[in-house]
């Protein structure tokens, strides 16, 4: 397998499943992991010392810290601006997997889910495989995966799957069309229809809270396990993978290892998405206002508890019944989960990104609500809260710098300013589309707005 993008969540993760595998005695599959831009310049170094191996610190909630090494990266490329190293290692035939982990704004979509090429990174990316050229400094996703697949069409190596590792709803199915756009725009008819011949896009759900290593952690792992790793993650003890199993080319025995392989895996992604990732997110949102840099602080405050409570279950559980998951209980898991005051996630990674999560995780549930004629009070405080949060970036008063990728600054500001911010967050189309304006929605959002004020005024601390 080939992995694009070397993060700690694809380190703790992924290379993880594998190395249990390898650990039962599955020797057959290794990984060799490359970033396509270049970043995290010290981490890939440190793994190319370290032969691809670090240390995974686990925590459960109980506070129980486990130490493993994970040695299932057998190979770490090199970055070149040229990504011969990345493509070279995709033509082979014996990469059956070309596999990566892509935040949401990276899909490069508009709200009808097709290539949006107003980014210039995407443009750029276009304009090179058109003239059969690839790498640059900022390739996206769409630009590397047509390099690889044109070179392993003309190496005759045969059939591989591409695979999402990534909270985008029906990621597999929304990154082949992209994909299919992308070559179509790049007018290489040939290769499009070698594509459809011989890819697999499979939808996957993967969850396990990764937040950035913390200074303290290089200490922490040589105190103990005797070893100086410069490339140690650490992550929460509670990991999932649901993967439908269409494969083109072979897979590692991953139902061995507690992946589960399903036909579908919307029921769980829809889970996941608006109960986990759209809770992580108010969580980040409400605790940033009031004056909390931790994910756990905010999920044992009350007032914000609640808030997150009563988003699922007064909104997101009657959308999503009937279900094969206990959605009460999985709700209770994840707060459980939020509230490990080990993990220490930082609610500047978690609120990052707001422009591209409300389409995503929110606005799903807005809708469905009102196709049902039902109220939407609860689910309303997110975007409330995402505008309390913006309008203090407009204003250079966030304690940390804001990252969101599927942002445009100009029409942020221009929310943050307008004479009425509620009704022009709620007629956002990007945000929103076919909701955008309703006036059942910029009603709710109104109401709510008023609570987020009255909870900040309540629980900031001095």
């Amino acid at each position: 397998m080939l992995h694009l993008g070397l993060g700690s969540f694809h380190r703790a993760h992924q290379a993880v499943y594998l190395q249990r595998l390898i650990d039962a005695g599955d020797t057959r599959w290794s990984l060799s992991g490359a970033n396509i831009r270049p970043d995290m310049a010290d981490v890939v170094a440190a793994l190319q010392a370290q032969g691809g191996r670090y240390t995974l610190e686990t925590v459960s909630p109980a506070g129980e810290y486990r130490y493993e090494q994970i040695e299932a990266i057998r190979e770490v490329l090199p970055w070149e601006r040229s990504l011969a190293p990345v493509i070279a290692r995709g033509a082979v035939p014996s990469t059956r997997i070309v596999s990566f982990t892509v935040t949401e704004a990276g899909y490069y979509l508009d709200d009808k889910g097709k290539l949006d090429l107003s980014f210039p990174d995407l443009a750029a990316d276009v304009a090179r495989a058109r003239n059969g050229e690839a790498g640059g400094d900022n390739v996206t996703i769409y630009g590397a995966v047509c390099a690889i697949l044109r070179a392993r069409k003309a190496a005759n190596a045969g059939a591989v799957t591409l695979l999402n590792c990534d909270n985008l709803r029906h990621n597999g199915d929304r990154f082949h069309a992209g994909l299919q756009q992308f070559i179509e725009l790049a007018g290489d008819a040939d290769l499009l229809a070698w594509v459809n011949a011989h890819t697999r896009c499979p939808n996957a759900m993967v969850d396990r809270i990764t937040p950035r290593p913390p200074p303290e952690l290089r200490a922490r792992v040589q105190a103990a396990t005797g070893r100086d790793d410069a490339a140690a993650i650490t992550g929460e003890s509670f990991i999932q993978w649901v993967i439908e199993d269409n494969f083109a080319a072979g897979r590692p025995d991953w139902g061995r290892v507690g992946v589960e392989l399903v036909e579908s895996v919307q029921p769980y992604e829809e889970a996941k998405i608006r109960i986990l990732n759209a809770t992580h997110s108010c969580i980040a949102w409400a605790g940033t206002l009031v004056g909390l840099n931790f994910i756990h602080e905010g999920t044992h405050n009350a007032a914000i508890r609640k808030m997150a409570f009563d988003y699922v279950t007064d909104d997101v559980v009657p959308c999503l019944s009937p279900s094969p998951i206990d959605l009460s209980a999985y709700r209770d898991v994840v707060l459980e989960r939020f509230g490990n005051p080990a993990i220490r996630d930082t609610n500047q990674r978690v609120a990052a990104d707001g422009f591209s999560k409300i389409p995503g995780f929110i606005a799903p549930t807005v809708r469905e609500r009102l196709a049902a004629g039902q109220g939407i009070d609860s689910v309303a405080m997110l975007p409330a809260l995402f505008l309390a949060f913006l309008q203090r970036w407009h204003q250079g008063t966030l304690p940390y710098a804001y990252q969101d990728q599927g942002m445009d600054e100009a029409v942020a500001h221009a929310v943050c300013s307008a004479a009425d911010p509620v009704a022009a967050l709620c007629a956002d189309v990007g945000l929103w589309g076919k909701l955008t304006g309703d006036a059942r929605l910029v009603d709710a959002v109104r109401r709510a707005a008023e609570r987020t004020a009255r909870f900040v005024e309540t629980e900031s601390r001095p």
